[in-house]
């Protein structure tokens, strides 16, 4: 059986945004928690897309907050590069947020999950019931490959996006660490009182 404490789910934000996060943990954008000033990255005509597409259980995608299964998306690689009309970040100015699935049902929140881009029209959608497949439904070295262009797998670039998407705000408890760029980023997230033992570098993570 798949132990799902070791099925990590990574959200990146803007550091900026990372004291309201420590303050008030994940919060939706409808949420009487949600942060006021929230520094947003990535591309806004999709955010707007996933608020009024229906998933198949008849709520909408934009009442879930996010999720990926794997590092080194396509989004990340538009965000880093500026690419589509979206605002470019700088590497260290992107956090990734780590937790798990575990994390996640140990919260009793509801939630879904997707084998693909949670827009694209081949993607399924699955209920929490069938979480314990999650190992064979989503194809995990899609979603750690480094690359998804070039290649005979036309399918890549959508498995590789496969969600884990939260329904409510996700308290700090949730969060088991955060992932940045580099030492500055570092120095950054420590001024602010996390634990060193819950940051750590990973430069492999971003483009």
């Amino acid at each position: 059986m798949v132990n799902l404490n070791s099925i990590k789910i990574y959200r990146m934000t803007h550091i900026e945004n990372i004291p309201h996060i420590l303050a008030n943990g994940i919060t939706h954008a409808n949420s009487p928690n949600s942060n006021p000033n929230y520094k947003p990255i990535g591309d806004g005509t999709l955010i707007s897309t996933r608020s009024i597409k229906d998933i198949p259980d008849g709520r909408l995608l934009g009442d879930f907050i996010p999720f990926y299964f794997g590092v080194r998306t396509p989004m990340l690689y538009v965000v880093q590069r500026g690419f589509n009309s979206v605002a470019r970040t700088k590497a260290e100015d992107i956090v990734y947020i780590v937790s798990s699935v575990q994390n996640v049902m140990d919260c009793n929140l509801d939630f879904v999950f997707t084998d693909g881009h949670a827009v694209d029209g081949l993607t399924e959608f699955y209920p929490p019931s069938q979480i314990s497949e999650v190992d064979k439904i989503v194809d995990f070295t899609a979603a750690f490959a480094e690359f998804w262009s070039g290649t005979s797998d036309t399918d890549l670039k959508r498995r590789k996006e496969a969600e884990f998407l939260v329904e409510g705000d996700l308290p700090l408890e949730s969060i088991r660490g955060f992932v940045v760029y580099n030492e500055t980023a570092m120095e950054k997230l420590l001024a602010l009182g996390i634990h060193e033992r819950k940051v750590i570098i990973k430069k492999n993570f971003y483009f």
